[in-house]
């Protein structure tokens, strides 16, 4: 497994919004989690010509099973002018998938229909590896309506995979009485602390618990994170170099891209605003994306690569 003190840098994945090309995949860099340099002269890096031909929200994982990296992503093309009314409602239930052994070269993409029969759309997908199950969860928003409802309602569902081409049956991991999308997790010390986007409050709610069951979270009060309305697609990574986690949340309301947070005691819900002098998000904007930390090793093949 690969040891925190091997890493030197991160790669965030991430689109750049509703512009012709800003729905697909792209590469920055960052030595030290704030500060973010384009990668591939601010051009994609992968791009999906499947189902809505464009894709949202990608995240990265990197498997210690297999040695595997693996991008998944929302199967969506804002741009195409169907209307977020159409996404929701009658959008794609496909995930889109990228897998490689080096970060430099992508076998993909391919899609996989993981979400309910009827639901009206497939969002943010994101994964964790549950030690306990030797396997992957997989998470993402879907707007249902079940016999009781009125009318759909944004939940988060789940499935388990080994190798993200085949998945378990679908089934539902967070409700609210609140629409609910974007869900990150992040392991610490035994514990899992789950991050998720309030749709209807527009804020980032935090909860902890012992295991990934949907019914082992409890939730943590986080008054600094609460009062930051218009954001979404959270992401949090711990940082290499000490015990400080990285809270990264995308300012759609404002059309600024992320902001960053820092905290020291994920068990406090204190997470403090980084200033604007203090990171740089490179040229294009950041939207809703996914950060790894890397090697050296790793970063010099992505420089080599992709920072020509």
């Amino acid at each position: 497994m690969t040891q925190n003190n091997d890493f030197c840098g991160y790669l965030l994945v991430h689109f750049i919004g509703e512009e012709p090309d800003g729905e697909q995949v792209y590469f920055s860099y960052s030595d030290d989690g704030l500060h973010w340099n384009d990668l591939n002269q601010g051009l994609p890096v992968l791009r999906s010509a499947l189902g809505e031909k464009g894709i949202r929200d990608p995240f990265l994982i990197r498997s210690e099973q297999d040695g595997k990296y693996y991008i998944i992503a929302t199967d969506l093309r804002i741009a195409s002018g169907k209307g977020w009314d159409v996404a929701v409602n009658e959008g794609s239930r496909d995930i889109i998938v990228w897998e490689s052994s080096d970060l430099v070269s992508w076998t993909g993409p391919w899609n996989v229909t993981v979400g309910v029969e009827g639901a009206g759309c497939v969002w943010a997908p994101e994964a964790i590896y549950d030690e306990q199950e030797n396997n992957f969860l997989v998470f993402w928003a879907s707007a249902t309506q079940a016999a009781h409802e009125t009318e759909r309602k944004q939940k988060i569902y789940s499935a388990r995979t080994t190798d993200f081409r085949h998945f378990s049956a679908p089934e539902l991991y967070i409700e609210r009485d609140n629409h609910i999308i974007d869900t990150t997790i992040i392991a610490h010390q035994g514990s899992y602390y789950r991050f998720s986007k309030d749709e209807t409050t527009k804020n980032i709610t935090l909860e902890k618990g012992n295991s990934l069951d949907k019914n082992a979270f409890s939730p943590i009060s986080s008054p600094s994170l609460e009062v930051i309305m218009g954001v979404e697609g959270p992401q949090i990574f711990k940082l290499n170099d000490r015990e400080e986690w990285c809270l990264i949340i995308d300012r759609f309301a404002t059309h600024k891209g992320y902001l960053p947070l820092m905290t020291t005691d994920l068990n406090s819900g204190q997470f403090d605003v980084v200033p604007e002098d203090a990171f740089h998000l490179g040229t294009n904007k950041k939207r809703h994306g996914g950060v790894i930390p890397i090697t050296t090793a790793e970063r010099d093949r992505l420089l080599a690569t992709f920072q020509k």
